[in-house]
Parts: structure tokens; C-alpha cells; sequence
């Protein structure tokens, strides 16, 4: 976990995204590299927009990518951490690119890091979009830190792990491993009606343990609330200040439409969640 990835769009929960991947990076001494997140301009133009617009929203967006980098570059200031230039090889901050990159062109870079630190999705203009999360998590083949809208002040000393015995969850756990050698309790959280075939919780913590994680395992029923719901209320109720998770054991189109776990945890979790498909 010595590469982090921080796509910086100016949306109303970057301070909470460049807190979290600090606490991400001060835990394994990673370079953080900050890159600037704009429109995907591929896809803007294939609208046949006039070339005056589009030239004019280039220089727009230019503009955002400097002020992105300002606002990277003060914090990494402000919290003493040094240039890549200056520590290498541990706990360092650097940045790419002088104009923004689209949500696809993020994820391809993505797939050099080993894990990318976005804003949770939300409903409101000026929110982190869903768009660039789920390119992501589809288009990167690395895992996502999800930063909840409210600053976290700590991450990963109580995680549970959204065991529903997926291939997903299954991937999501096994990335996560870094960070669950390092937890002080790891919680294996499967929700009794809402699994697929597959080994157990208690399975799973078993062989965690033996890999020197503090895991154990806990197995409750949702009582009539969603699989996501039931999984957020029982991270709150276990001190959980981070959430592993994989995303979208259904289809994605399927929970468009009728919902499911990964969208709800997407638009409501209030802790930092590490996920990946």
C-alpha cells in the first residue's frame, strides 16, 4: 500500500478525501500523488458541441486543474508532509498532470496505484459523482477508499469486513489485508438472509487469524431492513471506522433499478468504505 492515487475535483467533500488518504498513507509511509479530476472532455465533444464552447471550457477547466493542485499542494504543505522529491521511498506527496483528466482517464491511471482515494457519491450539485467512483471500481482492477462527507479523525482501527461469502467480497478482502494486519479488531459482519454460497464468517475469520489478523466473526439478521441498511446500522453499533466491502455482487443495472447494498453504502455511509468489483 505504498502508492495512492487522490483524483482532487473542488466538490463539497475534498477536505474529508485529502484527510483520508493522509490517514491512509501516515499508516504504511505511501506517496500520495494528487492528479487534477475534471469533465470527461471524450465524452462532452461526442455531443458535437461548437468548438468555441468547447475551447473556452478547456481553458475553464485548466483553471480548475490549477486550483486543484493549489488546494492539494496547501494541505500536503500544511500538514508537514514532504515533497516525493525530497523522501522518497516513504511518507511523500507529489502531483500529475497541468489539466484535468475525465473519469475514465483517472481509472486507467488508477491501475498503477494500489488504491485510490475518491469522495463518496452524493445527490447535490457540487457533490463527488457517482460516474467517477464506479469508473473506478470497473475500470482500474484496484480498489477504491470511499472518504466520507464529514472528516474522519481516525480510519481502519475497527473494521468490518461486509462478509457475504462473494467473489467480490472475496476481492475487496484480500486487497484489503495491509490494512487489516494493522487493525486493532476486525470484525467478519454477515447479514443472515443476504449471502451467496460460499465459505462462512467464522471461515473466514479462522484463516485471518491465521494470517496474524485480530478477527472474529459475528452473524445477525437484517429485521426487515435493506441488506445495506443493515449493514451500515451494524458497523455504527460496532465502533467500525472503516467498511470493506465489495461492490456490486448484483449487476450494476439491476441495482439501478431496484436498488442494493453497494448503492445504498455508496449515498450513505458516514465512515471511510474500501471497496473494489
Amino acid at each position: 500500500m505504498k502508492n495512492v492515487l487522490v483524483p482532487v475535483e473542488l466538490h463539497s467533500s475534498i477536505d474529508s478525501v485529502l484527510v483520508t488518504s493522509l490517514l491512509f498513507a501516515r499508516r504504511f509511509g505511501s506517496y500520495i500523488e494528487g492528479m487534477p479530476l475534471g469533465p470527461d472532455l471524450p465524452d462532452l465533444v461526442a455531443f458535437d458541441m461548437p468548438v468555441s464552447w468547447t475551447a473556452a471550457d478547456q481553458n475553464t477547466w485548466r483553471e480548475l486543474a490549477d486550483e486543484s493542485q493549489r488546494r492539494f499542494t496547501d494541505f500536503m504543505v500544511g500538514e508537514k508532509v514532504p515533497g516525493n522529491d525530497t523522501a522518497p521511498g516513504g511518507l511523500s506527496w507529489g502531483w500529475a498532470g497541468d489539466s484535468s483528466f475525465g473519469d475514465s482517464q483517472v481509472a486507467s491511471y488508477a491501475r498503477i496505484f494500489d488504491v485510490t482515494v475518491l469522495g463518496r457519491p452524493g445527490p447535490e450539485r457540487g457533490d463527488a459523482r457517482m460516474a467517477t467512483a464506479e469508473a473506478a471500481l470497473f475500470e482500474s482492477g484496484r480498489p477504491v477508499l470511499l472518504a466520507p462527507p464529514r472528516t474522519p479523525v481516525a480510519m481502519a482501527d475497527t473494521t468490518v469486513i461486509a462478509w457475504n461469502q462473494s467473489i467480490e467480497t472475496t476481492r475487496a478482502t484480500a486487497f484489503a489485508m495491509p490494512l487489516l494486519k494493522t487493525a486493532k479488531r476486525v470484525i467478519v459482519l454477515t447479514i443472515s438472509e443476504h449471502k451467496v454460497e460460499g465459505p462462512t464468517g467464522e471461515q473466514l475469520a479462522h484463516n485471518l487469524r491465521a494470517d496474524g489478523v485480530a478477527a472474529e466473526a459475528i452473524e445477525r439478521s437484517a429485521k426487515g431492513r435493506s441488506h445495506g441498511d443493515a449493514i451500515l446500522e451494524n458497523a455504527a453499533s460496532l465502533g467500525a471506522d472503516l467498511l470493506v466491502k465489495g461492490a456490486y455482487t448484483q449487476s450494476r443495472l439491476r441495482q439501478m433499478i431496484f436498488g442494493g447494498a453497494t448503492s445504498l453504502i455508496l449515498s450513505k455511509a458516514e465512515i471511510p468504505v474500501f471497496m473494489s468489483n
